[in-house]
């Protein structure tokens, strides 16, 4: 079968669940083309993303004549779907929040797109995040492209859905994919009751590079604990700290590792220096898979302190490496994370709470340490196997294509 994907931008550092789900794909005889808006190369650590880098084409690194002649090659061909798409581009900017004028900008897209398609026979195209991705798919749809699907993350699509036009991306499309039970209760309050069916949960998937890792022994040594994430409000590194600020003038002995980067760096940084935490706390910038791993074998757990999530990956590859993982009451993030099991599940927005979290993990013996992260282990396994999820997904991808 011939697939692509489309997302807003591929590689990135916080997508490696979408190069997972690629190549599981091409292991069961699927090809797949990569295409994508846009990429930031110097931004790209990992090396499997710089391969997937040199394999997907970009929208906007076409010329603009390229981009002119494709949109002059469908209306001409097709000047009926030229108009119906460009109606529904105008209906969707008018409820949007980016306008009218952003959305005739995804019509133009979503002409290159086509070609895109139509050149290496594509039979289905699917999605990931429901939003400027989505639209250009759709748009290509009504043009006369390939039918298509897409998978909702979150939180974006359950924080703007009406802006966004999510019921008529899911009434468009052949199916819709979410990656929580959480996410798909909240499609359904916007769709209606004929169109349920559509929306199935998938969830993402780990390979056996965490799956079958063997090192089990957590570093009892060490107090070291890590949060992986983008350094934006929603992940709540704020807090994290005001919490360390209290354990350290407390007494406690730890520390914490920053893996990541992100608009909220030069903030973090002055709170740090504030705090007089520069010998606690560090920043690692952008790092590779693998040094997420490493960073996390050498912890003794995760945290992870959001207000808004979907199902954050970096959870499952914590567990999957058997740390115990603190994290909130937000979206999927209690379908995996068990309170007392293999982690804490606190309330967001309260620093008192996640310092008490913080204080039993770093104060827990071995025995209960090795208990949770068994437990973990386990959930991990049971539900995110890449392998297992990747074999629904196709299934769905086949029917579509069969009707």
């Amino acid at each position: 079968m011939n697939l692509a994907y489309f997302t807003n931008q591929y590689p990135k550092v916080s997508h490696s669940f979408i190069r997972r789900e690629i190549q599981a794909l091409e292991k069961r005889g699927h090809t797949v083309s990569r295409f994508a808006l846009r990429a930031d190369e110097s931004e790209l650590v990992d090396i499997s993303d710089k391969e997937e880098f040199a394999k997907t084409g970009y929208i906007l690194s076409e010329a603009k004549f390229s981009i002119i002649r494709a949109v002059l090659a469908v209306i001409f061909r097709t000047p009926v779907s030229f108009l119906s798409a460009l109606k529904l581009a105008m209906k969707l900017g008018f409820h949007s929040d980016r306008g009218i004028a952003r959305h005739i900008i995804y019509l133009l897209e979503s002409c290159v797109l086509l070609g895109w398609q139509e050149r290496e026979n594509i039979e289905h195209i699917h999605a990931h995040f429901g939003t400027n991705s989505t639209t250009v798919v759709m748009l290509a749809y009504v043009l006369g492209g390939a039918e298509y699907s897409f998978t909702v993350h979150g939180p974006e699509e359950f924080d703007k859905p009406e802006f966004i036009s999510i019921r008529e991306k899911i009434v468009c499309s052949q199916f819709v994919i979410a990656i929580s039970s959480y996410g798909r209760s909240q499609l359904l309050r916007w769709i209606p009751l004929e169109h349920w069916d559509k929306v199935k949960v998938i969830r993402c998937g780990l390979d056996d590079a965490f799956l079958a890792e063997q090192s089990v022994d957590i570093p009892l040594s060490s107090n070291q604990l890590v949060c992986v994430g983008r350094l934006c409000e929603q992940k709540g590194q704020l807090l994290l700290l005001d919490a360390m600020k209290d354990l350290i003038d407390k007494g406690m002995s730890c520390t914490l590792v920053l893996a990541g980067d992100g608009p909220m760096r030069t903030e973090v940084e002055t709170r740090i220096q504030q705090y007089n935490l520069t010998d606690y706390v560090e920043i690692t910038g952008w790092i590779s898979s693998e040094q997420v791993k490493t960073l996390l074998l050498e912890s003794r757990g995760l945290v992870l302190p959001s207000f808004a999530e979907g199902l954050p990956v970096v959870i499952m590859e914590a567990l999957a490496l058997r740390r115990p993982v603190i994290s909130t009451y937000v979206a999927g993030i209690p379908e995996l994370v068990k309170h007392q099991e293999n982690g804490w599940l606190i309330p967001a927005g309260s620093t008192e709470v996640i310092t008490i979290a913080m204080k039993e993990l770093l104060e827990l013996g071995e025995a209960s340490l090795m208990e949770m992260g068994v437990r973990g282990h386990v959930a991990v396994l049971e539900k995110h196997n890449i392998e297992v999820e990747v074999e629904k997904l196709a299934k769905l991808f086949e029917q579509s294509v069969e009707k």
